[in-house]
C-alpha cells in the first residue's frame, strides 16, 4: 500500500497542487492553462492512447467482456442515482449536475495517470481501450439527465457529432487495426510518441490542478456531499462489485477501480455551464471530489491488494 501511495498518488497530487499552486501565484495564466489543456486534449493524449494501444495485444487491450461489464454497471448505477436524486435534491435544476458529478470520472487525465504509474505501459493500453468506451457512454448520460433537468438543450445531433470527433475516441478507433494486425510503427514515430508520453499526463495535471476552483464553494454542502459520496464511495464500489462479480481480478480489476475512483471529470463544468445550469456547484464538486479521492484511492487499493483480488 505505501508502494502504491509512493509510486503512484504522491506524483498525482504533487502535479495538481503544482498546477494549483502556480495558477494562484500568477506564474500561471488563463492563456497557459486553456492553451495546455488544448494541447493535451487534441493531441498529446491522443497521441498517447494511439501507441499505447496500437503497440498491445489486441486480444489483451481490448477485453469486451469487461467494457460491457463497466457500461452495465454504470448505466445501471446512473439511473438508481437519478431516481434518489429526483426526491432529494433541490432545488430541481440542481439535480443534473449533482448526478453527472456523481459519476463521470477524470478518466482520461488522472485516472490514466494512475494506471500508468501502477501498471505501465500495459496498463495504459488495457485502460485505454475500456475509457474510451465507458467515456462514450458517459458523454450520452450526461446529455440526457443535463437536457432533463436543465432549461438548455443540447440535441442529440450535436451529441453524436460532439463523439464522433473527439480526439481521444478517434485515436483509439485508428489504433485498434494496427493493434489487431500487429503492425510495427517506424522507430522515429516511437521515439517521438515516447516524448509525448512523457509531456502528457504531467502537463494535463498540472493544467488540470491550475483549473481547480475552491472559491468558488457554494453554500449548498448537501448536494456537493451527495455527488461527493456517490462519486468517491458508491460508484466505484458498484464498479468494483460487478467486476469481481463477472470474475475479474489482477490488474483488470484494478484498472477498473483507479479508473472509477478518479474524482469528477472537468469536462462535466463545461457541459454545465454550455447549458446554463450551475456551473459553481459543479466546480464545487470537481474540487471537493479531487481532495476527498485521493486518500479514499489509497485505502480502496491497500484494501483489495490485502485480499489479493489486484
Amino acid at each position: 500500500m505505501f508502494t502504491f501511495i509512493a509510486n503512484t498518488l504522491i506524483p498525482v497530487l504533487i502535479l495538481l497542487l503544482m498546477g494549483w499552486a502556480l495558477y494562484r501565484y500568477k506564474m500561471l495564466n488563463d492563456g497557459f492553462v486553456e492553451a495546455g489543456s488544448k494541447l493535451v486534449f487534441n493531441l498529446a493524449l491522443p497521441a498517447l492512447l494511439f501507441l499505447s494501444i496500437s503497440q498491445s495485444d489486441f486480444h489483451h487491450a481490448a477485453n469486451l467482456p469487461l467494457i460491457l461489464t463497466g457500461a452495465i454497471a454504470t448505466a445501471t448505477f446512473f439511473a438508481l442515482l437519478m431516481l434518489f436524486c429526483h426526491g432529494i435534491v433541490k432545488p430541481a435544476n440542481a439535480r443534473g449536475v449533482v448526478i453527472q458529478g456523481g459519476f463521470r470520472a477524470n478518466m482520461g487525465i488522472i485516472g490514466l495517470a494512475y494506471c500508468a504509474n501502477t501498471y505501465g505501459t500495459e496498463g495504459i493500453a488495457v485502460a485505454s481501450v475500456y475509457l474510451g468506451c465507458i467515456t462514450i457512454l458517459f458523454n450520452i448520460l450526461s446529455v440526457f439527465v443535463l437536457n432533463f433537468y436543465l432549461d438548455g438543450q443540447r440535441s442529440l445531433l450535436q451529441s453524436i457529432k460532439g463523439m464522433l470527433t473527439n480526439p481521444l475516441i478517434i485515436a483509439i478507433v485508428l489504433a485498434l487495426p494496427f493493434s489487431y494486425l500487429q503492425v510495427q510503427l517506424p522507430q522515429w514515430m516511437l521515439k517521438t510518441g515516447h516524448y509525448f508520453a512523457q509531456l502528457t499526463l504531467p502537463l494535463a495535471l498540472i493544467c488540470t490542478g491550475a483549473s481547480l476552483q475552491f472559491r468558488s464553494f457554494s453554500a449548498d454542502w448537501l448536494n456537493i456531499g451527495i455527488a461527493t459520496v456517490c462519486k468517491c464511495l458508491l460508484y466505484p464500489g458498484v464498479m468494483v462489485a460487478a467486476a469481481y462479480l463477472m470474475g475479474f481480478s489482477g490488474m483488470a480489476l484494478g484498472i477498473v477501480l483507479l479508473l472509477s475512483i478518479a474524482p469528477t471529470a472537468a469536462a462535466s463544468y463545461v457541459m454545465v455551464r454550455n447549458l446554463g445550469g450551475d456551473h459553481r456547484l459543479a466546480a464545487s464538486i470537481i474540487a471537493v471530489t479531487t481532495l476527498i479521492s485521493l486518500p479514499v484511492t489509497a485505502a480502496a487499493f491497500g484494501t483489495l491488494r490485502y485480499l489479493q483480488l489486484i
